[in-house]
């Protein structure tokens, strides 16, 4: 009796001791049930609560009966939480926007599959509590058979406890095989309504795109404009410049013309300047000439003559004697040559017998010798360098080949060899076909570009041949012709040579066979 005695307390602390193990082994704490609420608060709504869904705590009441501890009444079911929550989305829904609703949608759908898995972990534990219900019971049942008296009353109400704790197991069973369904229907719902949600911020997307395309488009166009606007404005804008510095260039032009103080006042510098320059050549050729001759002192003796003037275009040379040994230039022959800068080639100058010769345009880049003959005596003389040209000319006659006649006023000196008697001014056209003297409306002589034509610088005639030519238009008809300066001499030269030249026609002076191209 005692060893049964035993045996029965024993089974009593192990009954206690297994309901105190089912008790934490189907109740989650309060605090796990608050850190889920904290965890799935957040990702569905700042309104939802969840209960926490667990197995009922039993306890040890009078006379060893198994008590259920009621729960707070506040704590709302699953299945009220559920539709509270779903009900709350789809207000919510109306309400938010597209990304904040799909956002809303995913933290949803995590919250159920915790849910799901929250339920899956309870099923195993209602599983695992059912095994050892029945291993009690059944442990119980062989007991039942070995005892007799109280102690068999005392495990007969242990097994009815055992088999009340087994029923409120299965209808708790019940209950969390509902709030399960009813999670598995919330988790489809919400992945319905994530999916839709997908599909509205898919469709907001590439509306937003097509949106954007079209605005990038609008925005090119207006920069496609504004450039051509700006392009269109520039190109305005350059011609009213160039409009302006027209005008501007006018309004000078004008302004100079009421004030002639100032274009004679520049006028006055100018020819200053050029006698300032033509002085120091002078000085210059004239050491040059010195040094030359006191070089070739000893080798040739003493130097009878010399050749004084500048030797560029527009000048003239003269022979002049240097010794008191020499002898009048006018008892003495004289001819001048062209030479080639490299002293390769010779040109006689026909017709160049006097003492005095200008430079024409052929003798540019060239060297000028003459030789001064007496019965004794061969002096050759040459200038330093070759011929240089007039400063501006090239440019002036570039001016005049534009125009299609260009007038020069000239004064017939000669004509055929013989003096003109009266010194009018005449009128001299060179024209691209032909030139024309005339005098007034009368018109002298006009012939057009041909073989036989002559034109050069006149071959002697003193100080003024610089500014004299001498014009055959035919066989047998010739002009010596004087124009108002030496930049008009040449210029004529070179104008008339130059249409010439248009025409096929080599225009030099007489046994003259420079280049076609000179």
């Amino acid at each position: 009796m005692i060893s049964i005695y035993f045996f029965v307390v024993f089974l009593q602390y192990a009954y206690i001791g297994v309901g105190n193990w089912l008790e934490k082994m189907t109740r989650v704490t309060r605090d796990f049930g608050d850190t889920m609420q904290k965890e799935n608060v957040a990702a569905v709504s700042c309104d939802v609560i969840f209960a926490s869904s667990r197995f009922p705590n039993y306890k040890i009441g009078a006379n060893n009966q198994i008590m259920e501890t009621k729960d707070d009444p506040k704590v709302l079911s699953m299945k009220e939480v559920v539709a509270r929550e779903t009900a709350q989305l789809l207000d919510q829904q109306n309400r938010l926007s597209v990304r904040d609703l799909a956002s809303k949608f995913e933290k949803g759908l995590a919250a159920a599959a915790k849910l799901s898995e929250e339920a899956r972990l309870r099923e195993a534990a209602s599983l695992e509590k059912h095994v050892l219900l029945k291993k009690l019971r059944d442990a119980l049942e062989s007991l039942k058979g070995r005892v007799a008296g109280r102690n068999k009353d005392d495990v007969e109400e242990a097994i009815a406890m055992v088999e009340a704790l087994a029923v409120q197991l299965t209808q708790r069973e019940g209950e969390l095989i509902q709030e399960k369904a009813e999670v598995k229907k919330l988790a489809n719902f919400l992945k319905q309504a994530s999916e839709d949600a997908k599909k509205l911020v898919d469709e907001e997307r590439s509306f937003a795109r097509a949106e954007i395309e079209n605005a990038r488009s609008a925005v090119q166009r207006v920069e496609e404009a504004l450039q051509e606007h700006e392009r269109m404005s520039q190109a305005s804008g350059k011609q009213d410049l160039e409009q302006l510095m027209k005008e501007v260039q006018e309004a000078r032009r004008i302004k100079m013309l009421h004030q002639p103080s100032k274009v004679m006042d520049m006028e006055h510098e100018l020819r200053a300047l050029r006698a300032q320059l033509a002085e120091k050549t002078r000085k210059y050729l004239r050491l040059q000439k010195e040094l030359t001759r006191t070089k070739k002192g000893g080798e040739n003796g003493p130097y009878l003559y010399e050749l004084e003037g500048d030797e560029t275009l527009g000048s003239y040379l003269q022979v002049q004697p240097c010794s008191d040994n020499a002898s009048e230039v006018s008892k003495r022959s004289i001819q001048w040559y062209r030479v080639s800068s490299d002293g390769a080639r010779k040109e006689l100058i026909s017709g160049a017998t006097k003492s005095v010769y200008a430079p024409e345009p052929f003798d540019v880049g060239r060297i000028l010798q003459v030789d001064v003959i007496s019965e004794s005596e061969h002096v050759t003389l040459s200038t330093t360098g070759p011929i240089e040209p007039a400063a501006g000319l090239g440019t002036y006659v570039e001016a005049l080949v534009r125009k299609h006649d260009t007038e020069f006023n000239v004064v017939v000196t000669q004509m055929n060899g013989s003096h003109y008697p009266t010194e009018s001014i005449h009128v001299l056209h060179v024209g691209k076909m032909r030139i024309k003297l005339c005098k007034g409306k009368t018109t002298i002589t006009k012939e057009y570009y041909s073989s036989s034509m002559q034109l050069c610088g006149v071959r002697g005639g003193g100080n003024a041949a610089a500014q004299a030519l001498f014009w055959q238009p035919k066989q047998g008809h010739s002009f010596v012709l004087a124009f108002e300066s030496e930049r008009e001499r040449n210029a004529a030269i070179m104008l008339a040579r130059r249409f010439a030249f248009d025409c096929n026609i080599m225009l030099a002076g007489p046994d003259d066979r420079a280049p076609l191209g000179t």
